[in-house]
């Protein structure tokens, strides 16, 4: 874990935060919906997920197209879906805000995690060594 924080900025804030939106989103998933603490972790869980994803146009260690890559890309949707599931929650319609947020949570967080594990990655050195 102290590699993770001799990375330069944004990095390690990145990093942790999206390891608190993992363990928030696992404990959404698992907890009752509609409830206060529902909804207050779902705003924890947001704002995570907007740092995150913000916090990402400012690493470049990936280039494909100038300083950005398919990530980038990733994190544009990523905005635009935290912003459409609210909305959902807002207008009420549940069904497409569970939908919206369990896609957020296994593509923008679980899926994107997987590829932060591969060799020569910083997640990869924080976990497995160098």
């Amino acid at each position: 874990m102290l590699i993770l924080f001799d990375e330069p900025s944004p990095i390690p804030l990145h990093a942790f935060i999206a390891m608190v939106a993992v363990l928030l989103g696992a404990v959404q998933l698992c907890m009752k919906k509609g409830t206060r603490a529902h909804k207050l972790i779902g705003w924890v869980w947001v704002g995570s997920m907007l740092i995150v994803s913000i916090s990402s146009f400012f690493i470049h260690e990936l280039k494909l197209w100038g300083d950005y890559s398919p990530i980038h890309l990733l994190s544009v949707l990523t905005l635009f879906f935290i912003g459409l599931a609210v909305y959902f929650a807002r207008v009420r319609n549940i069904e497409r805000h569970k939908r919206a947020m369990i896609a957020l949570y296994f593509l923008a967080l679980i899926l994107t995690g997987l590829f932060t594990l591969m060799p020569g990655r910083v997640m990869h050195q924080v976990l497995f060594g160098a």
